[in-house]
């Protein structure tokens, strides 16, 4: 039997996880008490039990006092489990709480930034001994979806770490979630050519340009072998949320161009959740062209 434990932060994706392990062939049984976890766990591992992979959804709503002397039962009956812990920042929680006018399940009456901070001190332990954590900050429907298929189904290793490769133009500032910022404005700039001013960091054309280089190519392979080291001991650290943010004048031409060059060698790594943007191409693009 394969028991995956669904936690996490309120309005960060518990609800839609558990969806999308249904799809993945998962029982799902969500908002469980915590103390009729191992009791539930016990029914699905009897012999003539059809369940062969579960999943239970517990928040701060099912009580979690109980939680770590259940989890340690579960251990010591031989019960296998995992435990999926979903995170979010505190900015993109009170967003999403604030467009679905929902309130926060620990603060009915009161301001949404204090139940985030009290769940995030009851989550602790749970955290803290998560088999998965991932941070939906960032991510679409789409991407979480991809990230569990990737866990749940086709058992790849996971990192705990999702990275998010951005390229940006510094005329319109510098990312305020970027963790790393990597300034390409010392290659030629690609807009200063007729034939490829009006083309972007996607094409071809520019991407031979760039590319055509030797400094171009020197910086992607300096700059793989540093996130090569720094990325394992993000992980070790309990890092969930990696922003690396590659910039250039407009965010069109030469930034583009090496965030998806980076891009394609890092999504090769197996046990890293990957996504590519580029956040300024298309302001760039309608300005050139008004």
């Amino acid at each position: 039997m394969n028991l995956v434990i669904v936690t996490g932060m309120s309005g960060a994706g518990k609800s839609t996880s558990l969806k999308m392990l249904e799809d993945l062939g998962y029982f799902c049984v969500d908002n469980l008490p915590v103390p009729l976890i191992e009791k539930f766990a016990e029914l699905a591992g009897t012999p003539n039990s059809e369940l062969s992979k579960i999943a239970v959804g517990i928040d701060v709503r099912t009580g979690l006092s109980a939680v770590q002397n259940t989890l340690e039962i579960l251990s010591q009956r031989g019960i296998p489990f995992e435990i999926l812990y979903l995170e979010a920042s505190d900015d993109v929680l009170i967003k999403r709480f604030k467009e679905t006018r929902r309130s926060h399940p620990l603060v009915a009456n009161g301001r949404v930034e204090d139940g985030i901070g009290a769940e995030r001190g009851q989550l602790k332990y749970l955290k803290k001994h998560a088999t998965y954590i991932i941070d939906t900050s960032r991510m679409l429907t789409r991407e979480l979806k991809a990230e569990l298929d990737n866990i749940f189904s086709k058992n790849k290793n996971y990192a705990n770490l999702f990275i998010t490769v951005l390229s940006f133009g510094y005329k319109y500032g510098i990312p305020n979630d970027a963790d790393l910022v990597f300034d390409v404005r010392f290659l030629p700039n690609p807009y200063y050519i007729d034939e490829l001013k009006y083309h972007t960091g996607n094409d071809r054309e520019v991407q031979d340009y760039v590319m055509g280089f030797p400094e171009a190519g020197i910086f992607l392979d300096k700059l793989e072998d540093m996130l090569t080291f720094l990325i394992p001991n993000y992980v070790i650290e309990g890092k969930n949320q990696l922003v690396i943010a590659i910039g250039c004048t407009g965010g069109k031409h030469r930034s583009v161009t090496l965030a998806n060059r980076i891009y394609e060698r890092l999504e090769k790594k197996d046990s890293l959740g990957i996504k590519i943007e580029h956040r300024d191409v298309e302001k760039d693009s309608i300005r050139l062209r008004s």
